[in-house]
Formats: C-alpha cells, sequence, structure tokens
C-alpha cells in the first residue's frame, strides 16, 4: 500500500472513530443551545425587550450564567467536534458536490464558534456580533474593484441560501440524514428550516439595499435581519413567528444530537 492510501486510510478511520461521533453529537446539541438561546431573546425582542439575538449574544448569555464557562468549553468540544466529522464528510462523505460544499461551509461555521468562544475563554475577548461582522466584510468588499456589483452579488447568494433553506423545509429533505424522530421531528424541522430561511432572506435583502445605497452600515447579520422583521407591516408579530421558529430549530439539533447519521 502507498503512504498516500495509509494516510488517507488512517484519516477515514479518524473521522469514523466512535469518540468522534460521539462529540459530533455533542456538537449538535450546542448548536441546539445557541439557536434556543437565539429564538428566546429574538422573541423577547418582539415584546419590547432588548437584547442581541444572534450567535455571539448567545456564546455570552451562556458564559454569564452559573457554571456558563464549564458548559461553553463542553459546548467548544463538540462544536469542534462537529467541524471535525464535518471535514470528514467534506471528504469522504457523498460523492454529490452539492453535499459535500455544505459539509464544508459548516465545517468553517463550527470552527469560527470555537474560535470566539476561546477567544472568550482564555482572553476574554468579547465575540463579534454577525452585524459587526456583515459590515466588516462589506466594507472590505466595497474597497474592491467592481466592490459595489460583488456586494451585490453577496446579498443574491444570502438570497439564494435562504430560499434554499426554505426549500429544504418544504420537502424536509434534511430528514435523509435522521435516523429515526418520525415525523414529529419532520414537522419541528420544517418550520426550523423555513425560519432560517426567512432570517436569510431578509439578511440578504438589507445587504442588497447596502450595495445600492453604497452604505456598509446598512448590512447586517442574524441580529439586524430578525429586528428588521419587526419593521414590516406585520410588525412584531412577525418577529414573534419566526422567533418561535427559530426555538423549533434548536429543537431539531437536539433531536439531531440523538438521531442524526454520524
Amino acid at each position: 500500500m502507498s503512504t498516500s492510501n495509509e494516510v488517507t486510510g488512517a484519516a477515514r478511520r479518524a473521522a469514523d472513530h466512535p469518540a468522534l461521533n460521539k462529540l459530533a453529537r455533542v456538537g449538535f446539541a450546542a448548536r441546539g443551545v445557541l439557536y434556543a438561546l437565539i429564538g428566546l431573546v429574538a422573541l423577547q425582542i418582539a415584546f419590547g425587550d432588548s437584547g442581541e439575538a444572534d450567535k455571539s449574544g448567545a456564546i455570552h448569555l451562556v458564559a454569564a450564567q452559573p457554571f456558563g464557562n464549564a458548559l461553553l468549553w463542553v459546548m467548544a468540544a463538540g462544536l469542534a467536534g462537529l467541524a471535525v466529522w464535518q471535514t470528514g464528510e467534506a471528504i469522504f462523505g457523498r460523492p454529490q458536490v452539492k453535499d459535500r460544499v455544505e459539509s464544508a461551509a459548516r465545517a468553517v461555521v463550527y470552527v469560527l464558534l470555537v474560535v470566539s468562544m476561546l477567544g472568550l475563554l482564555l482572553q476574554g475577548k468579547k465575540a463579534t456580533s454577525t452585524d459587526s461582522q456583515s459590515r466588516d466584510a462589506t466594507k472590505a468588499i466595497f474597497e474592491l474593484p467592481a466592490g459595489q456589483f460583488l456586494v451585490g452579488l453577496l446579498a443574491l447568494g444570502v438570497i439564494a441560501l435562504g430560499v434554499y433553506w426554505i426549500h429544504e423545509g418544504w420537502t424536509a429533505n434534511f430528514m435523509k440524514d435522521m435516523r429515526g424522530g418520525g415525523p414529529t421531528v419532520r414537522r419541528i424541522g420544517q418550520a426550523g428550516y423555513v425560519a432560517r430561511g426567512v432570517v436569510a432572506i431578509a439578511a440578504g435583502v438589507l445587504i442588497g439595499k447596502a450595495a445600492i445605497t453604497y452604505d456598509p452600515d446598512e448590512a447586517v447579520g442574524i441580529d439586524g435581519a430578525l429586528k428588521s422583521l419587526a419593521d414590516t407591516p406585520a410588525g412584531p408579530w412577525l418577529l414573534a413567528v419566526v422567533a418561535l421558529g427559530v426555538v423549533m430549530f434548536a429543537v431539531y439539533c437536539f433531536a439531531e444530537a440523538r438521531w442524526h447519521r454520524t
């Protein structure tokens, strides 16, 4: 056997190791905690309270609880395991390019979350809000040649992602990786995916507005996208409905920790 084949075989065995699979399940649960907090904060905002309804805000909420740092260490370890597992899926998983790209993108998201958690735990650095990240990224893109056009493309990409998530929810295609849960989990997941899609579309529209006005401050992340829903004709009730959908997605994440294929 060649050296490259030996390395590939060792990497595949590591990706399929039972310990990594268990850690990935902890990661699914950690993701559920973050989405539950985002949804609950968004519900509070819908009824007049203030807060930061995104993953950075959720991380700080966890840290503020009794034994919060210990819980963050567990969540960081689980999300790191989930990132490694998704990397293995991107390399050794299904042959379809779409599935591998999705796994790689998820791995990047989980790595960024772990970095934010470790920055808070080890250095006391406040996690950057998704709104700030979106504004900084938009400002950087504006400085490139044809930057305004590229920001417009980014907006279309985020809107397309939202439409894709709504399609996933409508078709329940996400259930292909579940090994249980039945109709109840399917319905909860559908509501959750549709809610995520609505939030992504709202964020994409606001990024598009930033492109048209050439103003990076118009760009937002999860927090700003959720809060923008309260400014629609449906008012805070639309935000409340979407926030409940985000909470339902959190419940689906906990179901993934139990039944997702690993």
